[in-house]
């Protein structure tokens, strides 16, 4: 039986002094010995270095500024964290900081993702080298890991395949099986020039779930700030219920309605194995938390609420009112397609067709330009698209209230209800 866990720490978790010094105080409480423990960029470093990214290619006067306000968080958790400002960290930052100037300086590709790539990654790497140096002054042994040597990807810049078989031989070849490592989510290398790749925004997770696989681990914890998977998002809903168990197919449903506790493709490598996935509050890290795994589909078995604002309502008819048959159908996802639109809702009818579709690239107006050419199209913006898995009638009787409805869809186990905001 292997004992191998693997811990992923968001960016939230670490993302000052203390989240820092909590991480220390999570691996005392649970006493978990052989770990490879997954760190993401502290606290909001990921948008940081996007607006890095943003001022390279639109405001270049503006770069040397915000690279600078990148190391000022850093050095400022540092110096809370290490008395000594002689410190080995503190020259290892500035090595880090002086790596992304210099690839800015002498890049000249213009292939935003590749760029992206090259520069968001340096985030997890300054987290991961704070964390491990401060475990260690804390008289946790740990060994520090770049991910980037374990995990191989094509070069599809921001949203990376991972290449299993190669991956697996240098994980199990680069990461021992006892004692405690340390490493960064979200990042990984291609398999041609070993440039930087990542797996997609929320990839941290899904490291975690790739490291897990490959080491055959006992389980994988993800410490959140929350007690772990409630049944609707405390941002919208006055009551919450804890979620004790999830089976990983109900949990992969609710990770396709828009439930932003686990990241989807988390959960495939983990059901695979049959690896239980754990969601727990780094705050009270003894406490039971939400465990996704093989077994009962919900418990306590209770309606689960998603929510998902700004979307738009799509509805299509053809020109001359005939029928909406296949080939229409696939022109229109054809488009959606091209224009990256996300799809969390499809209704069809005789002669239309409805979708609700999340515009992420901003690309709404292209596609409209595009569609009308075939279709007859009426469209409403800024929608927001209510998901209830396992509802009772009192559920959606109470959640429509007093709401405009623009469309209700229902089937066996799952509601889905568009609402003009």
């Amino acid at each position: 039986m292997n004992t191998m866990h693997v811990f992923k720490f968001g960016g939230a978790s670490v993302k000052d002094a203390q989240g820092v010094r909590n991480v220390a105080t999570v691996l005392n409480q649970t006493q978990e010995t052989n770990l490879v423990i997954v760190i993401s960029a502290m606290g909001k470093t990921t948008n940081a270095l996007e607006g890095v990214v943003a001022c390279y290619f639109n405001e270049p006067t503006k770069l040397k500024q915000a690279i600078e306000a990148i190391k000022a968080y850093h050095w400022a958790i540092c110096q809370e964290l290490f008395t000594d400002t002689n410190q080995l960290v503190f020259s290892h930052l500035q090595e880090l900081i002086t790596a992304l100037s210099s690839f800015l300086q002498t890049n000249k590709s213009t292939n935003k993702a590749y760029v992206y790539d090259q520069v968001v990654g340096y985030g997890e790497l300054l987290s991961t080298t704070i964390v491990s140096t401060y475990l260690t002054q804390k008289s946790i042994q740990n060994t520090w890991i770049d991910i980037r040597t374990c995990i191989v990807t094509d070069s599809s810049f921001r949203d990376a395949r991972v290449n299993w078989q190669t991956t697996k031989q240098h994980i199990v070849k680069n990461i021992a099986p006892k004692g405690i490592t340390i490493t960064q989510g979200f990042l990984a290398a291609e398999a041609s020039n070993n440039f930087t790749t990542t797996l997609g925004r929320e990839g941290s997770d899904y490291t975690a779930a790739i490291l897990a696989y490959c080491l055959d681990a006992a389980g994988v914890t993800i410490w959140k700030d929350v007690p772990g998977v409630l049944n609707a998002d405390p941002r919208y809903f006055n009551t919450t219920r804890l979620l004790k168990h999830i089976s990983y197919r109900e949990a992969i449903e609710l990770a396709f309605y828009g439930a932003s506790v686990i990241h989807p493709k988390t959960l495939q490598p983990l059901q695979k194995k049959e690896i239980p996935l754990f969601v727990k509050s780094f705050y009270d890290p003894l406490s039971p938390g939400t465990c996704v795994g093989k077994g009962v589909t919900l418990d306590p078995k209770t309606a689960c609420f998603i929510l998902k604002k700004e979307q738009i309502l799509l509805s299509l008819s053809s020109l001359d009112f005939s029928f909406m048959v296949e080939k229409n159908i696939s022109d229109v996802f054809t488009l959606l397609d091209t224009y990256k639109m996300k799809v969390s809702l499809i209704q069809n009818s005789a002669i239309s067709f409805s979708v609700v579709i999340d515009d992420a690239y901003h690309n709404l107006d292209s596609l409209l330009s595009s569609l009308r050419a075939a279709f007859r199209v009426s469209w409403n913006e800024n929608v927001t698209l209510y998901t209830i898995r396992h509802a009772s009638s009192k559920d959606v009787k109470s959640l429509i209230q007093n709401k405009k409805v623009l469309l209700k869809q229902e089937s066996r186990e799952t509601i889905q209800v568009v609402i003009k905001d």
